[in-house]
């Protein structure tokens, strides 16, 4: 990645002493030390879509550039494998659901033989008793007391038997609803997947798919993201990535529009550096808005480390190894050590070792 550094120039004043050497005094000016980074405006809460599902577009539902809202349906696919799981899950679930009710069928014919077997039992029941005060008053045989009690037995027994055959179904009819019930849960999740629905408030950036077409499971669709706000996704150089912290401004220069400089703010600094680019990504939030609502615009910005409204400048061709140059004097040139502060690609500021009246030696190459 190219590094850059520019430097906000106010007046330089320079003598010339000839075409491969030359005098300059330190110029006083503002200078900014930035590091460079490339990267692109990227809207907020930008995602991809996906399908989680095989089949054919039934129905393409958007457009690029077209505004959503959370929910909106945005392709519908077709599979008739799964509408036809679906209807008869959803039938199954309606036939449970109605066997269930109160007035079903099935219930009905078992609550009235359970009713009159109810009745029934009563009857004998008490047909019982009077026939016990009988054989106590010796007013009846042992015979016919015997056959009245076996007739109330099986009353009763034929009674539970019914009571237990209603419980048992209804138990049985309401585990086969639960059964249904998650079944076309189930279902119409699985065909809920065939319509993909936007997950954000904004705006469709781009669409991949036309109605017709196949699509696979894990295949993007579609970008879709805010259509009001957005930030800055910069490329920072891993050489660099020490100097940036959050907070730190940043002015910036989009390649859509030229003639115009933004500034930004960093706002979050990724950890994990992207081995292909051998960078760091770094985002920045825009601290003005942008002319036009588009993702995707590519950008270079300049990130401020240091700033002096009044330093004390000289070329960076002057430096010589050791933080040193070569002063001219009126008994001639001599080497003087320097303390360096901001540096940018042209130019150094000196923070100790020379004044502004100093006439500092350049070499030209």
């Amino acid at each position: 990645m190219q590094r850059v550094s520019f430097a906000l120039i106010l007046a330089g004043v320079v003598t010339a002493c000839g075409n491969k050497t030359e005098y300059v005094s330190p110029a006083i000016k503002p200078l900014i030390e930035a590091v460079y980074a490339s990267g692109l405006v990227v809207s907020v809460n930008e995602y991809q879509a996906f399908s989680q599902v095989d089949g054919y577009v039934a129905e393409k539902l958007v457009h690029d550039g077209d505004a959503v809202k959370r929910g909106d349906p945005l392709y519908s696919i077709q599979a008739d494998q799964q509408n036809a799981r679906y209807r008869i899950a959803k039938e199954n679930y309606e036939l449970a659901q109605r066997n269930l009710q109160d007035d079903s069928p099935v219930l009905n014919e078992l609550k009235a033989a359970l009713t009159n077997a109810h009745t029934k039992m009563q009857f004998d029941s008490t047909n019982h008793a009077r026939y016990s005060n009988l054989i106590k008053n010796n007013a009846t045989s042992q015979a016919e007391y015997d056959r009245v009690k076996l007739i109330y037995e099986n009353s009763r027994n034929d009674y539970l038997l019914a009571k237990s055959r209603y419980t048992r179904t209804y138990d049985q009819l309401y585990l086969d609803y639960k059964n249904a019930e998650n079944q076309y849960r189930i279902a119409r999740d699985e065909s809920d997947r065939y319509v993909i629905r936007s997950l954000v408030d904004g705006k469709v950036y781009k669409t991949l798919k036309e109605t017709g077409e196949l699509i696979k499971r894990t295949e993007m669709i579609a970008v879709l993201g805010s259509a009001s706000a957005f930030y800055l996704q910069l490329n920072v150089d891993e050489l660099d990535i020490r100097r940036i912290q959050v907070g730190q401004s940043a002015v910036v220069k989009i390649d859509a529009y030229p003639d115009q400089a933004f500034h930004a703010a960093i706002s979050r600094i990724y950890p994990l550096v992207d081995s292909r680019q051998q960078a760091f990504r770094v985002d920045a939030r825009l601290t003005e808005p942008l002319p036009g609502a588009f993702s995707g615009l590519a950008l270079e910005a300049n990130i401020i480390i240091r700033e002096n409204k009044q330093a004390l400048v000289i070329p960076k061709n002057a430096l010589l190894p050791g933080d040193t140059i070569i002063l001219g004097t009126e008994s001639g040139d001599r080497k003087v050590k320097i303390r360096k502060g901001i540096h940018t690609l042209d130019e150094i500021e000196v923070l100790e070792g020379i004044t502004e009246n100093s006439r500092i030696k350049v070499m030209h190459q």
